[in-house]
This record gives C-alpha cells, sequence and structure tokens, in this order.
C-alpha cells in the first residue's frame, strides 16, 4: 500500500462495459430497422420492441430471448443487474387498459417463465419484477409496456452503487443469451 502525507492511496481499478457507450452519447442501437420484416398490429418501426417482434430477423442482434404467441422477451441493451430481461406484449400497446385478457395472461406467464429461466441459468436469489406505466414514472419507451424483471442475489449492492453510481455487470449480453437461448432449447416450454 502506497502512503500519501500518511494516507494510504486509493488504487484505482478499470472496469470496462463498452456496450454502454451508446447510452452514454445517446445514440440508438436500431437493430433490423428492414421495413420489409413487417410488424404485428399496430407495431411501429421507430419501436425497439416491435422490430424485434417479426420472427424472421437475427435474433441474438436483437438480443430476443423468447417469443410466446403473445409476448416477446428480449435482454435490457443497459442492464441493472445481469440477466434484466424485458416482457413485452406483442402489440404495441402503452396503457394497461388497451391489453385483453390472453394478452395479460401471457404477460403474466411470460414474466414466471422468464424468472424460472433465470433461476435455472443464473442461480439468482430474487427478483425484481416491475412496469414504469408513463414517462413520468420512468418509461423509457412510454409507447409499448415492458415489464423489467431483474435477477438479484444475496450482496448484490455493495460500494460501488452507493458511493460511484457504478454498476458492474459481469457477463457480456451476446455471452448471456447464448447460455439463455441454450437453456430455452431443452424444451422446458410456458404455457399461456
Amino acid at each position: 500500500m502506497h502512503l500519501i502525507g500518511g494516507t494510504p492511496a486509493l488504487k484505482h481499478e478499470i472496469i470496462w462495459a463498452p456496450w454502454r457507450l451508446g447510452y452514454i452519447l445517446g445514440e440508438d442501437e436500431t437493430p433490423d430497422q428492414d421495413e420489409s420484416l413487417g410488424l404485428s398490429p399496430g407495431g411501429r418501426h421507430d419501436c425497439f420492441l416491435c422490430r424485434c417482434v417479426p420472427e424472421q430477423g437475427d435474433d441474438r442482434k436483437r438480443l430476443v430471448v423468447y417469443r410466446s404467441e403473445q409476448t416477446i422477451s428480449v435482454l435490457n441493451r443497459y442492464p441493472y443487474n445481469n440477466g434484466h430481461i424485458l416482457v413485452a406484449p406483442r402489440s404495441h400497446r402503452g396503457r394497461l387498459d388497451e391489453l385483453g385478457p390472453e394478452q395479460q395472461l401471457g404477460v403474466a406467464a411470460a414474466i414466471t417463465h422468464m424468472v424460472g429461466l433465470l433461476e435455472r441459468v443464473l442461480r439468482a436469489d430474487g427478483f425484481n419484477v416491475g412496469l414504469n406505466l408513463g414517462r413520468v414514472a420512468g418509461a423509457g419507451l412510454p409507447g409499448h409496456l415492458h415489464w423489467h424483471v431483474v435477477p438479484r442475489w444475496a450482496g448484490d449492492t455493495n460500494f460501488m452503487p452507493a458511493t460511484a453510481a457504478v454498476r458492474i455487470i459481469p457477463q457480456s449480453l451476446e455471452a448471456l443469451w447464448e447460455l439463455l437461448r441454450a437453456e430455452l432449447t431443452k424444451g422446458v416450454v410456458c404455457d399461456e
């Protein structure tokens, strides 16, 4: 340990998180904007979730983990924690009362399925599951409802978020996508 004027000097470590640069610079990563891919009814080409709905296209690039008849589940490009998944109805709806009973049940089933998947693959100890409804409530994409499924582990809050406003995500999105898709191909099916 080095001393500076009798005080221990802090050793700084570099934490690499290159995928955050687009978020910091305000760049919109817009994979598969090809309008020929088609969208579900009411879908919008300016909505990243709507662009993830079509089954043709590169799911790895779009980070689509799972599709059901009513929903899509996508890794969050700017995660709060490792394994952060967004679960959304396939249709572009911004209000809860715009979802029919089938869509409501589909969302609940997909959230349950994603929690089970993350428990198996990442051995999460708990979860924060929530919806930011409206821009003033924190919705970054208020026009397309989406629920956040955020895995949590005992001790995952430490001095970094509190003192430096920094979170450490230990796994690349691509590596996590590969693990989740491999688990899903084992035949575990979500019933809607």
